[in-house]
């Protein structure tokens, strides 16, 4: 598939040229000074080594970055095109044009790719609806031309190597496009609008069916104030646990001098992010000779590396418990009927607005054209959502805050992460740029040093705000916004209204830190992190003295199991515990209810006969584990089941056991399972590996993994399905890119897996083969040196020239 060489036309016609001109060079006049000379040929505007190892690994060298984003978008584009292609639509807002008004985003369907997004569900009249009407193009542009050069370079060659692709392949796309009216080239624009998408996953997005229905699209007119519903919090945090806990997680642990066989600094990475949609990760070292030189995983079609290393410094992200946006409601102009003009402190306010209009494809093959108009004030984008109390009439409106709405540092942002020399330079990169949208870093860097840091994009609301009169509801993050002492501050260094990373929660140590998305209060178990005196770090970075998920906490026990008996860790231990797929609700349940099981009911006795066996693990061979999953899913839930509570002096074992009085709810949560079980055929110690899998081209894959922070479950797996006759069938997200790194006198040293694989085309040799890997538990080396890259026995290349 990928050629060991290839001369591209643009290099053919360059050579014909230097030969012919020497040619008539050896024809021409002797010695004459007017003698004509042959012009020399122009040097190509993009020139990329692109070469493939093991698995197909993208390697990417370049003389500078327009020419490394042009040969990572042709390598990209090879194995991800449909996908792509698709995931503009979304971003141009052009999904109902070419698939239909009332259509969700495109979803995987057997072996065909995925594209909708695992952060928002929206039909995609209502999504073209509000990409159009809530991004700002124009203030895109103006802020990345005048921002740093090289993210813009960045964007000009992936943008460059991305339309090759497309020329030079049409007519032998994958099957899942070919010959698709929307497979068309791209612009800079289009992929600004594709950055901007990935920043709005924890703000914009959370909130994007309240910011349509904020829009109009009749007479301009609001209706006179009615009866009110009380605002209701109850939909936002519903939906912010499905977007931040239930939906995506990570783990992360970087491990320190003080613990390290070596002394040098130990990193494990194991984001659990989507399989299918537009959001999975791409393999890639990208290499600018005594520049840039970083190998890891880029994100969803973005030009650099968001997750990796270098030969100093690797680092890994995990979704922070941060809230990286707030509301405020606004006291209107009664006497304005269109309820557009606003008060602050008593001086009137025009909301701007924006008129965005959607070309509909019709059932009859035609195409409608439909509009709405978006508005803002000051603070941001009109949201309505009357069930919840959210109504705009002529005296109140309600607008979401956003600060990533314009968040253009991304790029520039990981580029410095990649140029990190230490730890301590990578904080300053953080510090300096305040790029990252919505994720923690955590990082270790050869000279032993352990970072942790929450430097994303937060609102400067300090602590004193949220205890005044200035917030209306904590759970809606609701701020007065009539009044200027409520508005967001400024901090020193930092873009308007948003945190510096200064002033935010870090934790740097020479033992270990570690993050599973929880808030950074426990970072690491021997110092919770408790901000500063008096009032500590703002709400919005999390809260701090509650109980921590079970996953949180199995990833510490396990760690610090080894710790506290003095064992100095090596990469093969951070393997071992990522991979250990132990259960830590069923270590802390069961102890308790196996001995209490009733003697006179036949299915429970088979049901704890077969939980007693059970190696409480989420291994293939793991007997016992479906059932105590579906178990567990009806029997987490039981109130007041604990035996021991929660103790804040102690977050990692609190709280644990079952309750007495909750024995009876727990006794008929097992009973219902084994029922379950018994009525789809499948017995109460079947193995997990003959449930749990994924079905690529006709051939089924076991897994091991749990379910995350619901059963306590450090490596986590997320199925399309709930359990069938033929077990959980196919991943939606969880473990996706885990990568381990330590550094030797040489540079690196790094395993690592896509587990999904490079590719989304079934015909692509890298679609399906990291599967087998990741079920075996084995882990393959990456090549990151030169002769360590040639000397893969799977190493071809390609030189790009245009």
């Amino acid at each position: 598939m990928y050629p060991t060489r290839v001369i591209p036309v643009v290099a053919r016609t360059v050579a014909l040229a230097a030969v012919l001109g020497s040619t008539l060079a050896a024809c021409g006049h002797h010695g004459d000074d007017d003698t004509p000379s042959t012009p020399p040929m122009p040097a190509p505007q993009f020139s990329a080594e692109v070469s493939r190892t093991t698995h197909g690994v993208v390697h990417v060298k370049a003389a500078d970055f327009r020419s490394l984003g042009y040969g990572l978008a042709y390598a990209y584009a090879q194995d991800n095109l449909c996908m792509f292609a698709d995931s503009l639509l979304t971003a141009r807002g052009e999904r109902s044009l070419y698939f239909g008004g009332d259509a969700p985003a495109t979803a995987r369907k057997d072996d065909e790719y995925g594209a909708a997004s695992g952060f928002m569900s929206l039909k995609n009249e209502d999504s073209d609806f509000f990409f159009k009407g809530y991004l700002d193009l124009d203030q895109l542009r103006a802020s990345y031309a005048a921002g740093a050069k090289e993210p813009r370079d960045l964007l000009d060659g992936y943008v460059a190597g991305y339309n090759r692709y497309l020329k030079e392949n049409a007519g032998k796309y994958p099957a899942a496009c070919n010959n698709a009216a929307w497979v068309k080239p791209m612009t800079v624009d289009d992929m600004m609008l594709v950055l901007a998408e990935k920043a709005l996953h924890a703000s914009g997005e959370v909130f994007a069916k309240e910011i349509v229905a904020g829009a109009r699209d009749g007479n301009g007119t609001v209706a006179a104030r009615a009866p009110q519903r009380k605002l209701d919090p109850a939909f936002l945090l519903a939906r912010l646990d499905e977007v931040v806990h239930r939906g995506f997680g990570s783990n992360a642990l970087a491990v320190g001098k003080d613990l390290s066989a070596s002394g040098r600094g130990l990193l494990l990475g194991n984001p659990h992010f989507p399989w299918t949609s537009t959001d999975r990760f791409y393999q890639a070292h990208l290499t600018i000779p005594g520049r840039y030189d970083v190998m890891g995983v880029t994100l969803g079609g973005l030009p650099v590396v968001v997750i990796g290393f270098n030969k100093d410094v690797a680092w890994s992200h995990t979704v922070t418990a941060a809230t990286h946006f707030t509301t405020f409601r606004l006291a209107l102009d009664a006497g304005d009927a269109t309820g557009t003009t606003y008060l602050i402190d008593g001086e009137k306010n025009k909301m701007t607005s924006k008129t965005v209009s959607v070309d509909v494809l019709q059932a009859d093959g035609t195409t409608t054209k439909r509009t709405k108009t978006f508005y803002f004030s000051k603070q941001g984008a009109v949201i309505v959502k009357p069930e919840a109390g959210l109504a705009w009439n002529n005296t109140t409106a309600y607008v979401l805050a956003d600060p990533n709405r314009g968040n253009t540092r991304m790029l520039e942002q990981w580029l410095g992460i990649g140029m990190a020399t230490s730890v301590q330079t990578l904080k300053s990169s953080l510090d300096t740029v305040v790029g990252l949208p919505w994720v923690n870093t955590v990082a270790a860097d050869r000279a032993g040093n352990a970072l942790y840091a929450d430097a994303s994009v937060v609102p400067r609301v300090t602590t004193d705000k949220f205890a005044g009169n200035c917030l209306l509801m904590a759970a809606l993050v609701l701020f007065d916004g009539s009044r200027n002492a409520c508005a967001w501050g400024q901090d020193a260094n930092a873009p308007a209204g948003i945190f510096s990373p200064v002033n935010a929660p870090s934790l740097l140590r020479t033992d270990y830190v570690q993050n599973s998305n929880d808030s950074y209060w426990l970072t690491n178990a021997r110092a919770l992190l408790t901000g500063p005196a008096p009032l500590g770090y703002s709400p919005l970075f999390g809260k701090t003295g509650v109980e921590q998920r079970l996953r949180t906490r199995i990833g510490f026990i396990q760690f610090e199991e080894l710790a506290q008996q003095g064992h100095k860790f090596q990469l093969a231990d951070l393997q071992t515990l990522v991979f250990a797929d132990r259960i830590y609700a069923a270590e802390i349940v069961l102890p308790d209810l196996l001995p209490a099981c009733p003697a006179n009911d036949a299915t429970l006795v088979q049901a704890c006969t077969a939980l007693a066996a059970w190696d409480r693990h989420a291994n293939i061979d793991s007997r016992g584990a479906v059932l105590f999953r579906e178990f567990w899913n009806t029997a987490s839930q039981i109130p007041n089941k604990w035996k021991v509570p929660f103790d804040p002096a102690d977050p990692v074992h609190t709280p644990s056991g079952v309750a007495p009085g909750a024995m009876p709810a727990m006794f008929a949560a097992l009973k219902g399972a084994a029922q379950k079980l018994q009525g789809l055929n499948i017995p109460l110690d079947g193995k997990l590996g003959d449930y749990q899998g994924e079905t690529r081209n006709g051939v089924r894959t076991p897994l091991h993994g749990g379910v995350g922070d619901l059963d306590g479950s450090y490596n986590s797996l997320r199925m399309a399905t709930g359990l069938t006759a033929t077990g959980y069938n196919n991943v939606y997200w969880g473990t996706s890119y885990v990568q381990t790194v330590t550094f030797d006198d040489a540079g690196p040293v790094a395993q690592a897996m896509l587990v999904y694989g490079q590719s989304t085309d079934p015909m692509s040799p890298n679609y399906a083969d990291q599967l087998g890997p990741y079920s075996r538990k084995e882990w393959p080396a990456l090549p990151f040196t030169e002769a360590g890259i040639k000397a893969d026995p799977n190493y071809k290349t390609i030189t790009l020239l245009q």
